[in-house]
């Protein structure tokens, strides 16, 4: 299983971050100043739509499953702090 999920998260990843760069209006605008967000929109979607397949309703045990299973994809989202 966790070969399919690696295959599809990295499908999403690209195929998200590519929409997201042909068509920049559709992601969120960032000041000029300010901190910069530890996971880039394409993430943060990418996440989103993995919870949503695995039917994950508890943000809280999404990021221990997604702690334990995909680190290896996403480093940065161990903690509710990344998102």
């Amino acid at each position: 299983m966790d070969a399919n999920l690696d295959t599809l998260a990295t499908a999403l990843y690209v195929r998200i971050d590519d929409a997201l760069k042909m068509h920049p209006e559709l992601g969120r605008p960032r000041p000029e100043i300010g901190l910069c967000p530890k996971l880039s929109d394409a993430e943060l979607l990418v996440l989103a739509v993995i919870q949503a397949l695995l039917g994950f309703s508890s943000e809280t045990r999404f990021l221990r499953h997604a702690s334990a299973h995909l680190r290896h994809l996403f480093p940065r989202a161990t903690s509710k702090s990344a998102l």
